[in-house]
């Protein structure tokens, strides 16, 4: 069995002992040969002295050259602090190239080369110490997941990957039948609705690694294939649900970590967390509120933001402290072009020092300015960043801001953990696409008030997120478990009983035969373990990701296939 090259110490002096590797650096300093052997575990040193028979072959090494060698252990003349082995070393008796390695694409210790190229050589990249870390990491939030929910009786049951199609979200990746002409299945966006069916089939709790996928537009946080750490409960409630999950969050972080979470996690609701912070997902390492500042201004001699407060839009601030001489004119403007991004068509400034000055200030009339510096508890020094539109862009583009300024002035505390519940979710949403209102979770999500979705706008569902450093880490909801409540929700989204049969038939008629209340959750794994390793791009966590146009620069995926294949499925391209 091969021994670790991490697990010999000074202990082991004088035995001899048999390490496999790569080589990781090779130095000749005047006659010693010294060899840096890499294996996962770690890095050794070797060192091959000049009488040895294995010198002319250790002169022939390269970088990556995979290798065989025996040899006794030493202590080295200079221990080296840095290295788990740093007390020893092995001096080669016998070597044995096993490969060789072709010329690298890039430099393996100390790469400056461009994501592109190391995506195309990503066997070579993992090779990496930062990334190789980063799958054990995953391997250990996985195990830690597994020993938790284990312990409190949940069963792992596998969901299919081929289902069938019920878009009512992102888009669908279909994939073709071969056996059944012209019919499609779809990959699973998450194993929602076999979720739902285990809990009618008696499971009680279940639990999965899942296998999702969704054919979305994607980011630095998302890929179209991911994981998610997926668990459901029968009779159950919120409250029980949120404790399982800071229980197991609580491991997970301990486990990996060592950092011990203080519970219960902080709740706050979907519309305080929109106001406070503009977004639904928000990001309390810092402060930088949104101030909602529209009676201040509301007969004020600015026209501009009189006319926007009288068609119904709102006049909102964020206070950035002790910061207006860090900007000038010009990064003002710059700032006005990040917030045109969401919509907003102009970003107004105002400095505090005794005196207001800046864009608007001629509008600040003495009454304004005491209300001013009253609700915003301003300071000398003090920049107020303002916009004025619809609350939707106001809110929007204000929480990108707060995040963005903190960004740029190094106001997060790095390795900070901040949990957060955000609770009180909307039950429908309007899709300016679609030109409708949609399940703001799923159309499976229990709402508050069933008697009450007529008023799509302020309907609120029993769903919850958790929230991690501004990225959403997981949500769930207790689920609709009543045929007659379902159905009444499928008719609110506009399901006819005829669409609604035709997509979620099999899942009305489940919950015809006594289905039990129940509940769950879903945790993204990548997006937790990217946080944890403090990366801020999710394919450093995965082994083999797609890129952002959804393609593997490694195998070449997705690519063309045969007209044989293309006769056998029954499909013609355009």
């Amino acid at each position: 069995m091969k021994i670790n090259n991490t697990s010999i110490n000074i202990n082991n002096l004088n035995q001899t002992v048999t390490l496999y590797g790569w080589v990781n650096k090779i130095r000749n300093l005047g006659g010693l040969i010294f060899i840096d052997l890499r294996d996962r575990s770690g890095i050794i040193q070797l060192v091959v002295h000049p009488e040895s028979d294995m010198y002319l072959k250790a002169t022939s090494l390269r970088s990556e050259y995979v290798i065989k060698i025996t040899g006794t252990v030493c202590k080295r003349e200079k221990a080296n602090p840095n290295l788990k082995t740093g007390e020893i070393e092995v001096e080669v008796n016998d070597l044995e190239i096993l490969n060789k390695s072709a010329e690298l694409p890039f430099d393996l210790n100390n790469t400056t080369a461009l994501e592109d190229t190391r995506l195309k050589y990503r066997y070579l990249d993992l090779r990496r110490e930062k990334l190789k870390n980063n799958l054990i990491t995953r391997h250990k939030i996985v195990s830690s997941v597994r020993q938790y929910l284990n312990s409190k009786e949940f069963i792992e049951v596998e969901t299919p990957i081929l289902c069938k199609s019920t878009p009512e979200g992102a888009r669908d990746y279909l994939v073709p039948s071969r056996v059944n002409k012209n019919n499609f299945y779809a990959l699973p966006q998450s194993p929602q609705i076999y979720k739902q069916l285990l809990m009618a089939s008696g499971i009680e709790k279940y639990y999965q690694i899942a296998k999702c996928f969704r054919d979305e537009d994607l980011r630095a946080d998302r890929q179209p294939e991911f994981t998610q750490i997926d668990l459901e409960m029968s009779f159950t409630n919120e409250e029980e649900i949120m404790a399982m999950t800071e229980g197991l969050l609580q491991k997970v972080f301990k486990d990996v970590k060592n950092i011990d979470i203080k519970l219960p996690i902080e709740r706050m609701t979907y519309n305080k967390a929109i106001d406070l912070y503009g977004s639904d997902k928000p990001d309390t390492r810092f402060e930088m509120l949104i101030n909602d500042i529209t009676e201040v201004f509301e007969k004020s001699d600015f026209e501009v933001f009189k006319n926007i407060i009288s068609d119904g839009g709102v006049v909102n601030a964020i206070v950035v402290k002790n910061s207006s001489d860090k900007y000038s004119r010009k990064d003002i403007d710059k700032l006005t072009e990040f917030v045109k991004i969401y919509g907003a068509k102009m970003l107004s400034f105002l400095k505090y020092n005794e005196e207001f000055t800046g864009s608007i200030a001629k509008f600040v009339t003495p009454q304004i300015k005491e209300k001013l510096i009253e609700n915003l508890k301003l300071e000398n020094n003090d920049l107020v960043l303002v916009l004025a539109d619809t609350k939707k862009i106001v809110k929007t583009a204000l929480g990108a801001l707060r995040i963005k300024i903190a960004n740029d002035l190094n106001l997060i505390e790095k390795n900070k953990f901040n949990l957060l519940w955000v609770t009180d979710f909307p039950m429908f949403e309007y899709s300016e696409e679609e030109n409708r209102y949609i399940a703001c979770h799923h159309p499976f999500t229990q709402p508050k008030d069933i008697n009450n979705l007529e008023d799509k706008e302020n309907a609120l569902s029993k769903a919850y997120d958790i929230v991690l450093n501004g990225y959403e880490a997981g949500g769930g909801s207790i689920r609709i478990h009543n045929p007659k409540d379902q159905e009444k929700v499928l008719e609110a989204l506009g399901f006819t009983k005829e669409s609604a049969q035709k997509q979620f038939g099999f899942l009305l008629e489940a919950l015809t035969f006594g289905a039990p209340p129940c509940g769950g959750l879903a945790l993204g794994l990548e997006r937790l373990t990217m946080i944890l390793c403090e990366t801020d791009n999710i394919r450093d966590v995965i082994a083999f990701p797609k890129t952002t146009s959804a393609s593997c620069l490694m195998t070449g995926a997705p690519g063309e296939v045969s007209d044989k294949q293309l006769e056998e499925l029954h499909l013609k391209l355009n």
